[in-house]
């Protein structure tokens, strides 16, 4: 299971569309070259922290089956990071998101 933080109006456009284009916090898939996501939800705690404090439209958490993708997931550190992140190479559909949870922090 892959989690991304995303905006409730964000995933509302991907439910839309039938497909989620968000890389991370003002940034889309074809800005950024792949969607950010987290491992688990001590990293998606710890991302929030760093990058959505300011937010004030409610987050979610979407819980992602990677294997229902269709598209290349690279497990990546950062520059700068000791982490491992997952990465997304590609949209997410909207069926590869299995549950959408309020987040929270």
């Amino acid at each position: 299971m892959i989690l991304h933080l995303a905006l409730a109006s964000d995933w509302a456009h991907a439910q839309a569309s039938g497909h989620y284009r968000v890389s991370t916090l003002g940034r889309t898939l074809e800005q950024e070259g792949f969607i950010h996501a987290s491992a688990d939800l001590a990293q998606a705690r710890g991302v929030a922290a760093r990058y959505y404090t300011t937010v004030t439209e409610p987050l979610l958490l979407l819980h992602i089956q990677e294997d229902l993708l269709g598209c290349p997931v690279k497990h990546e550190t950062p520059t700068g990071s000791d982490e491992t992140f997952p990465h997304i190479y590609g949209p997410i559909p909207v069926t590869a998101v299995t549950a959408v949870t309020p987040f929270q922090p």
